[in-house]
């Protein structure tokens, strides 16, 4: 399971190997190395056989055949959606989220669903429902969230790809503690549908292990849905086009300084720096520069709308279950979440909101001259689960901690633009590095381009955590 994506459909269409074959491979490596993972909420071993059973060497789908696990917060028809809280329950859809339905199109083959915080509201998981997810490179690490579930399943080799969505950076985040590539597309890129018409801070993607594999997936994912109240602007031409096109003379930014005040672990301020002179060493201009986003209140303003749109989950719960929630019903964070957001006047949320437009037009306007933004991905390495357990008595402190680990992230989901984390370093503990890029709005072509062009100079996609090869 450590081939591109597209060399394995490749491998099929030939018939150098069945899908069954494929998707069986997919299986036994889910069940040597998830007991150690635990990186999959539900494994559908027998109907995804059966589906691989009837694609053959003539399916013209680009991606028939491939295995692929879903984020269990997204609707698989017929199959639990659990967001890993135990007052959802087990709760089915009868219906296919929009990204799910687009990637079953492509012809990918859903072998299971991966796991999550819950509400998917902390950048770990460590949950009361399902426990800890732990990094293949270090099963004592987080491998990051919401999306850990799927970065542990790729970077370990038990999916080649998997689904991943980011509201605070939840698919760059996993990224880097797995030594992977996670993108967050433009907002409103792919389609909410068929539950929602927009998202101000979310949007669905991929973790996979190469920049040409993530760029294929959003070819396949984006795009307009009937009734869709926001959509993004269409690219000129396919994204895994552009993304082989490697640019030259682009002028980027870079920033170490966060934009919330906590410490930022040396080892990624040497990555980032790394980068840099790697750019420059390919014919591009890299300036040291502060953008303006350091706001003692952005974290509060942040969660005052983050929150909220967390809720909506709950809200719908709620109605699942026909009674209101209650403090036994969920972990303490998620439980102060929602005292918070059922405090919130709608007067005041929406004042949070045009806080937040306002920052994101201050920056995107500061970023105009440059190309791109280079930052760390993250500000630490990936923490000891036994650090960030559910249990805690102070859950807004561990809430304001999670925004230590990763204060570079969710301005991205603040301005809508796209950005991508990239696997670019190791640290002296073994453990990847990531080294992130913000692109131009609605500009996923170019920053896809120049994603590829780091990887061609500093190829990744053959690292592999020893847990991976002893399985």
């Amino acid at each position: 399971m450590f081939r591109p994506v597209d060399e394995l459909a490749g491998m099929v269409r030939s018939g150098d190997l069945s899908a069954r074959e494929l998707v069986q491979s997919s299986l036994d490596a889910i069940e040597a190395l998830n007991p150690e993972l635990n990186a999959f909420v539900d494994v559908f071993a027998d109907d995804a056989l059966a589906e691989a059973d009837g694609i053959g060497p003539d399916d013209p789908r680009p991606f028939a055949g491939v295995p692929i696990a879903i984020k269990n917060n997204r609707a698989v028809a017929g199959r639990r959606m659990t967001n890993a809280a135990e007052f959802l329950g087990d709760f089915v859809p009868d219906y296919d989220h929009n990204a799910v339905r687009r990637l079953r199109e492509a012809g990918f083959v859903i072998v299971g669903t991966t796991t999550t915080p819950e509400w998917s509201i902390l950048p770990w998981i460590n949950t009361r429902r399902f426990g800890p997810t732990r990094n293949p490179w270090d099963p004592t690490r987080t491998s990051g969230g919401s999306s850990g579930g799927s970065s542990s399943a790729v970077a370990s080799g038990m999916v080649p790809i998997a689904e991943a969505n980011d509201g605070g950076g939840s698919t760059r985040i996993p990224a880097a503690c797995c030594g992977l590539v996670g993108l967050k597309p433009q907002r409103d890129r792919i389609s909410m549908a068929p539950e929602i018409g927009t998202n101000f801070l979310g949007v669905d993607g991929v973790l996979t292990r190469t920049v040409a594999e993530t760029a294929a997936a959003l070819d396949v994912m984006a795009g307009y849905e009937l009734g869709d109240a926001n959509w993004a602007q269409p690219a000129d031409e396919p994204f895994a086009e552009a993304a082989q096109r490697a640019p030259s003379g682009l002028r980027i930014a870079m920033t170490t300084t966060p934009p919330i005040e906590c410490e930022v672990d040396p080892r990624h301020v040497e990555a980032v720096r790394g980068t840099a002179e790697l750019l420059e060493s390919l014919g591009h201009h890299v300036e040291e520069a502060t953008p303006p986003w350091d706001q003692p209140e952005l974290f509060d303003v942040f969660a005052a709308v983050f929150g909220p749109m967390v809720c909506l989950q709950i809200a719908h719960a709620r109605l699942v279950q026909g009674r209101e929630p209650t403090a036994e019903d969920m972990e303490p964070v998620s439980w102060a979440l929602w005292d918070m957001a059922t405090n919130i006047n709608s007067i005041d949320g929406a004042i949070a909101r045009v806080r937040l437009e306002m920052v994101a037009r201050a920056l995107i306007g500061w970023l105009e001259p440059y190309d791109a933004l280079l930052t760390p991905s993250l500000a630490e390495r990936p923490v000891d689960l036994d650090s960030v357990h559910w249990q805690t008595d102070d859950p807004m402190g561990l809430f304001m901690r999670s925004g230590h680990f990763t204060p570079f992230t969710a301005t991205a989901n603040i301005t809508g633009q796209p950005a991508i984390s990239l696997p670019t370093h190791h640290g002296d503990d073994g453990v990847p590095i990531g080294t992130q890029l913000f692109g131009k709005p609605a500009g996923e072509g170019p920053l896809l381009a120049l994603a590829a062009q780091i990887e061609t100079a500093r190829p990744w996609a053959d690292r592999r955590p020893d847990l991976a090869a002893a399985a």
